[in-house]
């Protein structure tokens, strides 16, 4: 479903990513690990091609990035779904028409959106919530909401870029709860963090990035307790 063949990312000259050979199985569920730097999002960025690599070649679904054109990017972009750390959510719209807005960009029809809308609302458990403005929501539901958006569009792998960053130990575990159930229902699921109790709460195929390289693939009980 996605494979990385000896990919580098250089920008001017600092070196992001070198030679990385990586493969994510269809409905797989892959942690990142590493030092802030390490490369992680670099990785996640060349997965929906918001960046190209310097050498080497990235194969996502059937977009390769050596031949991509640049007016086929979006289409590439509704197959993955993209979460982050600090929500991006439109602050003037409520949460439904958050999630309404990712799917008119796309000229769906309204009929659909909304049929689409309550449908991911409900799988995060926030239908009751649809009409709140992002304020009025706590953090964690503000990611619900970056998680639901994400889902909209029914994407094969969902890309969650330390979402839990900004949420307390709670919220952090729920989360990590959805992200479960949403991979159980057969989205793969690729998720950078720097939060090892979650991987122990939830272990999953855990890879360690370190300087821009892939070092090692780690076992949950051989994961550090901390990670700077």
């Amino acid at each position: 479903m996605i494979e990385f063949f000896n990919v580098s990312v250089q920008i001017q000259n600092r070196i992001l990513l070198q030679q990385v050979t990586l493969k994510i199985n269809k409905g797989e569920f892959v942690y990142l690990i590493g030092k802030t730097g390490a490369g992680k999002t670099t990785l996640l960025r060349l997965i929906y091609m918001d960046l190209l690599p310097s050498q080497g070649n990235v194969i996502v679904d059937k977009y390769s990035s050596s031949s991509i054109k640049k007016r086929q990017i979006p289409y590439l972009r509704r197959k993955v779904g993209v979460v982050f750390q600090d929500f991006k959510l439109l602050p003037d719209r409520n949460v439904y028409d958050n999630i309404a807005f990712a799917l008119q960009v796309i000229g769906m029809r309204k009929k659909e959106i909304k049929s689409r809308v309550l449908s991911v609302l409900t799988q995060v458990g926030l239908n009751h919530k649809r009409y709140h403005m992002p304020d009025l929501l706590s953090g964690g539901e503000k990611q619900r909401v970056g998680i639901a958006r994400a889902l909209a569009n029914e994407p094969f792998i969902l890309l969650a870029d330390e979402p839990t960053g900004n949420l307390d130990p709670e919220a952090s575990r729920s989360i990590v709860e959805l992200l479960e159930k949403i991979n159980q229902g057969g989205t793969a699921v690729c998720m950078a963090t720097h939060n090892y109790d979650l991987i122990r709460l939830a272990p999953h195929r855990t890879i360690l990035l370190e300087n821009g390289q892939i070092k090692k693939e780690i076992k949950p009980e051989h994961l550090p307790k901390i990670i700077n």
